[in-house]
């Protein structure tokens, strides 16, 4: 038995995509299966990378759109879905919901689907989601009891109607983001891959079950495009660990003002810019000196130490041990 997901192109009439699963993404070595397809489609270019073993399938894409994306898509399968949109926003209609179902970026939220069909726009921008499928059975032995959410999509569950687990999308925190980042770049194989992974995947819907649990949700007083501003800082601060910066560049690289970007960062990540910067660029020396054969000097100056020995102290006073004593071997 196999299930399968079908993707047509709306305003080419042709399918771009048919992928068969075996039932509830069992594997049934209990190994790891992966695969990657390229997206060359009229209005830009993507990917979108899947990994699944029992229970649990990942995956993850990004796009690069000039205009919008209509995708006819159709499943004969159900799955608890963890959604998040990462970049770029996306709309999603189908007979199973009241109304259209709209991400914008930094969103997610808990989706529980079967047997849907309908259609999905993916917006003319940047586009990036990571969406992790989970088997009803394998999602509902973490689902807390005594909940009035909880319960409720448990009985949405039992009844095989689909829906939200939350009517109100909520904002990716900064640990779920690290976690995702963990998920997508995650070099392990075989059996010890899948152990990660699974162990991330979990973390991950704890969570998005303790945040969605928060009553009453907590206010967060910026406006959207103040919002959209701090994710770009968090973004340039990621994809530069070997670079220094002032507050006052930063700022002014995504248009906002330095008290701006200090009190807004530390409302949304409930951390300051550079200690959020230092936490990341001493999580990545530790995963270049326990994963990679790199001498203490190379990580150093691959997340913007140019002395080593201050790289070595503040990485003691991280992590409690000296980064010669984290490399291989």
């Amino acid at each position: 038995m196999t299930m399968v997901l079908k993707l047509y192109d709306t305003d080419l009439a042709e399918m771009i995509m048919e992928k068969e699963y075996p039932a509830v993404f069992s594997v049934q070595d209990g190994g790891i299966r992966e695969s990657e397809v390229q997206l060359d489609l009229p209005a830009g270019r993507g990917y979108y990378k899947e990994i699944y073993f029992e229970h649990v399938h990942i995956g993850y894409g990004s796009a690069a759109l000039a205009r919008e994306v209509r995708l006819d898509f159709e499943s004969d399968f159900e799955t608890v879905e963890m959604h998040f949109s990462l970049k770029g926003g996306s709309s999603a209609r189908t007979g199973h919901f009241s109304g259209e179902v709209d991400f914008s970026g930094n969103q997610h939220n808990i989706i529980y689907a079967n047997r849907l069909k309908g259609e999905m726009r993916w917006h003319p921008t940047d586009f990036q989601l990571l969406e992790i499928n989970l088997s009803p059975r394998f999602f509902t032995r973490f689902l807390p009891e005594g909940s009035h959410l909880s319960d409720r999509f448990r009985e949405t569950i039992e009844k095989g109607r689909s829906g939200l687990l939350s009517a109100t999308h909520r904002l990716i925190s900064l640990r779920m983001y690290e976690l995702i980042r963990e998920i997508m770049h995650c070099n392990r194989k075989g059996i010890f891959k899948r152990m990660f992974l699974e162990a991330r995947v979990i973390e991950l819907l704890l969570l998005q079950l303790e945040q969605m649990d928060e009553a009453p949700h907590p206010a967060v007083s910026l406006r959207k495009p103040d919002i959209d501003k701090l994710y770009a800082v968090r973004d340039y601060l990621l994809a530069h660990l070997d670079t220094t910066c002032s507050l006052t560049d930063l700022a002014h690289r995504v248009g906002t003002n330095e008290f701006a970007l200090k009190k807004g960062f530390r409302e949304l990540f409930g951390t300051t810019v550079f200690g959020f910067w230092h936490d990341a660029k001493m999580e990545q020396a530790r995963k270049l000196l326990a994963e990679e054969d790199r001498s203490v000097s190379e990580v150093s100056d691959l997340v913007g130490y140019q002395n080593p020995r201050h790289f070595s102290s503040a990485f003691r006073k991280k992590f409690g041990v000296l980064p010669s004593r984290m490399r291989l071997g």
